[in-house]
């Protein structure tokens, strides 16, 4: 089995000042390393794990299956979590857990075609039982659709410059492997840019996937139910990794718990606004220095965490 290094572990439990009767959701069970320590602390309760990775859900189904009836384990997406409640006649849980990193293992395998430093087919899916890959977005987005979700996901400055390129290899041939893209990618980037330290092809490789898995639009459908499935006092622990996905946490946390839309020199509200959730932590949760030292993906970890009132 890969292994797999759980981000901010003893942080996220502790936040979510787990009850051993009380049912909880790691909506992104990856190899189940928050699972464990949320099942650990249960006896009556129960965790709910759930992953589009349909690999993930059975490596964590080995790892979890000594805590018996205190794990339920379902392939699909964190965004569907209401739907996955519903089917499982649960109300509402004591808390949830989110970690919306790409998995070490995910990584790792070539053959997931996630990597620019191993080759393999281009793939990118979490769920491999999804039609749209990697190979259809590099090979068949306009150019400028192609810069945009470069430059918008990706943070990437040199979008026009890469998508030019990848439009001129598309010309002799498609573009099948993920060494492939990574270097049709770094001969478009100017000399400075090769000299920085981070891969030349990471940021389009993230954009990618991005763009692939549906990642920010499920982040939000997610944020927008979430808080709902929550009993009155349950926690909401989110993990994120890059500033697009922090903002959009960050922003729906307010959102309910500074919604009104009222002016401030009203005296008293008459929008409606009914405030559903408070921050717990003001500033996101970072990785100690000693965590980034053994887990070098931990560095761009940001945990966001808010209480249902």
């Amino acid at each position: 089995m890969a292994e797999h290094v759980s981000v901010l572990l003893e942080e996220s439990v502790e936040q979510l000042r787990i009850r051993p009767d009380g049912i909880y959701l790691d909506g992104t069970l990856g190899l189940g390393g928050h699972s464990a320590a949320i099942a650990k602390r249960l006896t009556t309760g129960m965790l709910i794990g759930i992953d589009r990775d349909e690999t993930a859900v059975e490596r964590a189904g080995e790892r979890l299956r000594s805590f018996g009836d205190r794990v339920r384990l379902v392939h699909g997406s964190f965004a569907a979590l209401g739907e996955i409640l519903d089917e499982l006649s649960i109300p509402a849980v004591d808390g949830m857990i989110f970690d919306l990193g790409v998995s070490s293992p995910q990584l790792d395998e070539a053959e997931r075609g996630f990597s620019y430093r191993l080759d393999a087919p281009l793939d990118m899916r979490m769920d491999r039982s999804q039609t749209k890959s990697a190979w259809e977005v590099v090979n068949r987005y306009e150019e400028a659709e192609l810069s945009r979700i470069f430059f918008t996901y990706g943070e990437e400055r040199h979008a026009r410059r890469i998508s030019a390129a990848i439009m001129r290899r598309r010309e002799q041939h498609a573009i099948d492997t993920t060494l492939e893209l990574a270097d049709v990618i770094r001969s478009a980037m100017p000399a400075a840019a090769l000299r920085e330290k981070q891969h030349p092809a990471k940021r389009c490789f993230q954009a990618i996937r991005i763009e692939v898995n549906d990642e920010l639009g499920e982040v939000e459908r997610m944020m927008q139910t979430a808080p709902d499935r929550l009993k009155p006092g349950g926690r909401l622990c989110v993990i994120s990794f890059h500033s697009l996905e922090d903002r959009i946490v960050k922003q729906a946390i307010a959102a309910r718990e500074h919604g009104c839309t009222c002016p401030r020199e009203a005296p008293v509200c008459t929008c409606g606004f009914r405030q559903t959730m408070k921050t717990i932590t003001r500033k996101p949760i970072l990785p100690k220095p000693e965590e980034c030292a053994a887990n070098p993906r931990a560095r761009s970890a940001k945990l966001r965490v808010a209480e249902r009132v």
